[in-house]
């Protein structure tokens, strides 16, 4: 055989080989199929085909989401309800779960979305709106357990579900939102009446401190002026027994001049008369 032939070989043979590579990312698993029927798993890095006779199919294994579409929703009160959610969920990377998600499943990413619009209307249809609002925890995961359960053997793995909105009609939004208003302002206006209630308490139990330091102070300077009679008293009893018309005319005259007072006295020696008399001296008599 000529030596161009043989080139003309290992050309073909080159450009069959070269043309059956295939490389599987990481983040994906491959199903080789021949002549339409499956024939290996194909994990991620280098892999090879038979051109033309065999082909690879590969599968996003990562975490993927699909939306619902929005929808109505008739509740339990006879309300419609738009509801909207998101489905997270990712196809499991074994062989099994691989092949169960093309071969058990037609498009099951379109799948999910209606299984999750017509699992929304069994579980909002039995609730009314305000206890749907506010049990959006207990709907999600209602919603996950039946998606889990209807997708095991598809080789899905439901991750999460999230409820985006549940909105009611027009009209029905108005009249909650001044609902909502009106008690915000009750409260508003009872947190009001409690901070003044507050205030014209501590005002009361100012003034009551204010009267009662007001009283102290009076009874303790009835108390000092009590005590000061008393030692008066005391030292009138020890040093003017029998001196009382002396001690009289002592004070008047103490008086007068505290005052700065004009008096008139019967003689200068009156006023001496008097002092002596207080220091227990009598005059000399000419």
């Amino acid at each position: 055989m000529p030596t161009t032939a043989y080139l003309w070989i290992i050309g073909i043979l080159v450009f069959i080989f070269l043309l059956g590579i295939r490389i599987v990312r990481p983040t994906h698993r491959g199903l080789v199929e021949r002549l339409g029927k499956y024939q290996r798993f194909a994990l991620p890095g280098f892999n090879w085909v038979i051109p033309v006779i065999e082909q690879l199919r590969q599968i996003n294994i990562t975490e993927m989401m699909v939306d619902a579409a929005p929808q109505e929703i008739i509740t339990n009160d006879n309300l419609n309800a738009r509801v909207d959610a998101q489905v997270y969920f990712r196809v499991k990377e074994d062989e099994t779960s691989v092949k169960a998600s093309q071969y058990h499943v037609n498009n099951f990413q379109w799948q999910i979305v209606n299984l999750a619009r017509t699992t929304l209307r069994n579980i909002i249809g039995t609730l009314t709106l305000k206890s749907a609002n506010s049990e959006r925890g207990k709907i999600n995961e209602e919603l996950l357990k039946t998606l889990s359960t209807e997708t095991a053997r598809w080789g899905i793995d439901i991750v999460r579900t999230e409820l985006k909105e549940i909105d009611p009609p027009k009209d029905v939004q108005e009249t909650m939102n001044k609902v909502v208003k009106a008690e915000n302002e009750k409260i508003a206006a009872v947190d009001f009446a409690t901070a003044r209630e507050t205030s014209a308490d501590g005002d009361r139990r100012a003034e009551i401190k204010r009267a009662e330091g007001v009283r102290q102070a009076k009874i303790l300077e009835a108390q000092g002026e009590a005590e000061a009679i008393r030692l008066v008293n005391e030292a009138a009893e020890r040093y003017f027994v029998g001196n009382a018309q002396v001690l009289r005319r002592l004070q008047a005259l103490e008086t007068a001049l505290q005052a700065n007072a004009k008096i008139i006295v019967p003689s200068d020696k009156d006023l001496v008369n008097v002092i002596g008399e207080m220091a227990g001296i009598v005059p000399l008599k000419k």
